[in-house]
């Protein structure tokens, strides 16, 4: 999987890379975020290591955006590890950019 594809891509759909500043993300992890709803989040975090990047996707909700990166979710919604680009299409509603 090409990491540095889909970091472009979520750069060009309102994406905000975030500070990784907490302990819930690993060190050195790039941490993509979007609000989807009202403290809702899509968040892309890619983790980076000698052997493999690994990228995992998760909607969870905090208690407002300043505290990702910082502290835990209030909630988890859901979590996939993505292996491959196809796993991608169930993010696509969130990747497609704003028509307003």
């Amino acid at each position: 999987m090409d990491c540095q594809k889909i970091i472009k891509t979520l750069k060009h759909k309102d994406f905000i890379k975030i500070s990784n500043n907490g302990e819930w993300f690993e060190d050195g992890a790039a941490v993509y975020v979007k609000e989807i709803k009202d403290n809702v989040f899509l968040l892309f975090v890619i983790l980076k290591n000698i052997d493999i990047e690994n990228i995992q996707a998760l909607i969870a909700h905090f208690d407002c955006f300043s505290s990702i990166g910082l502290k835990e979710p209030e909630q988890i919604m859901f979590y996939l590890s993505i292996k491959d680009k196809d796993d991608l299409h169930y993010f696509e509603p969130y990747l497609k950019a704003p028509n307003n």
